[in-house]
């Protein structure tokens, strides 16, 4: 996951509820997409300033306003005066650096939640802080850039599939946490076909690449159980609804993004065990590459013994030694160096040291 360094020497002394953007600034201009709709009809307007559109709620009908782009505090501050949101939750949607949560207010309620991503190339999961405003007939998202995170609701919208134009707004609010956890599987899924691909790989040809990227997919599962745990007793909290902003029948729908959530999380944790264990087996695989080039060098260290032994002892600087000025004592020294090399290779075969790929 990528990491960035944020400081917050900006907020230093500033009092609660400042708007001062901490994060990177993910997209040039902020974009704002409204969708206003009930069971006969949808509009839809996309603008780049709150004052173009139309944000009064209207009894009957429910709004959802989305914002790409968190870096304009002026442009935060008009849209938390036209829904009269705290000003902590405000000051909480520009700092990027959350950890999910949630908050109730009075006239609203708050949730934190993540997108994440997953980049084959790098080994890294991208992530984005992604901010819920549910009040009585409007949702509010806060997003970091324009993606298409959403897109499948918003077709839903579109088309009038399912429960949605019928529902109110807490009902769209458990559309897109939905849609959010959703996710989390596929990130899980593309994980998991690079943990495959490595276990297979680290049996026949461990190299030193999969050693890094064992640690990379450490890191990142790591992070991404950090960053979703919270998640789950957030939507819990959601499925007590000791707020109220949830009809019955949504209780029930959010209960099974509570099971999605336990899942995924549980998931992870195998999957991190995979990661552990894929480690252990990749210095396995390295300590038993070293002892097989210890065995070879040790297997022709032994052969070549016997004609160093016999090269030694001819080679003392004694006058009187026997065979030494023989015509063919050169080549009786060769001949027994040769010999007892070549019983010692029969002997090695014999007891398979020479039957395995040993170079």
């Amino acid at each position: 996951m990528k990491r960035t360094r944020r400081s917050r020497s900006k907020k230093v002394g500033m009092p609660p509820g400042s708007l001062i953007h901490l994060g990177e600034v993910k997209t040039k201009h902020s974009e704002l997409t409204l969708f206003r709709y009930d069971a006969q009809q949808l509009s839809e307007s996309n603008a780049t300033s709150l004052a173009t559109l139309d944000t009064k709620t209207r009894d009957g009908e429910v709004l959802w306003l989305n914002v790409y782009g968190l870096h304009d505090p002026e442009l935060m501050r008009h849209i938390g005066e036209a829904f009269h949101l705290h000003p902590l939750v405000m000051e909480d949607i520009l700092n990027t650096d959350q950890r999910p949560k949630l908050d109730v207010y009075d006239n609203h309620l708050f949730v934190v939640t993540r997108f994440f991503s997953y980049d084959k190339q790098s080994v890294q999961i991208e992530s984005e802080q992604v901010s819920i405003v549910l009040g009585h007939n409007f949702v509010l998202t806060f997003q970091e850039r324009p993606t298409g995170s959403f897109d499948p609701v918003r077709e839903r919208l579109r088309a009038n599939k399912g429960h949605i134009r019928s529902s109110d707004a807490g009902y769209l609010a458990y559309t897109l946490l939905d849609v959010i956890v959703d996710r989390y599987f596929i990130v899980l899924e593309q994980i998991g076909d690079d943990c495959d691909y490595l276990e297979e790989s680290l049996l026949y040809r461990p190299g030193e690449h999969m050693l890094q990227n064992i640690h990379k997919l450490k890191r990142e599962t790591m992070e991404l159980r950090r960053a979703v745990w919270p998640l789950r007793e957030v939507i819990n909290s959601l499925v007590r609804n000791e707020s109220g902003y949830f009809q019955h029948d949504t209780v029930l729908y959010l209960r099974d993004v509570y099971d999605h959530t336990v899942h995924f999380i549980e998931s992870l944790e195998a999957l991190r065990d995979l990661l552990a264990g894929m480690l252990d087996i990749y210095l396995s695989s390295i300590s038993n590459r070293v002892n097989m080039e210890v065995r070879a060098l040790t297997v022709v260290a032994m052969l070549f013994m016997p004609a160093t032994l016999i090269a030694g002892i001819f080679g003392m600087n004694f006058v009187h030694m026997p065979w030494l000025e023989h015509r063919d004592g050169f080549w009786f020294a060769i001949a027994l160096m040769g010999g007892i090399g070549s019983f010692m290779a029969l002997i090695f075969w014999r007891r398979q040291w020479l039957s395995r790929r040993l170079f």
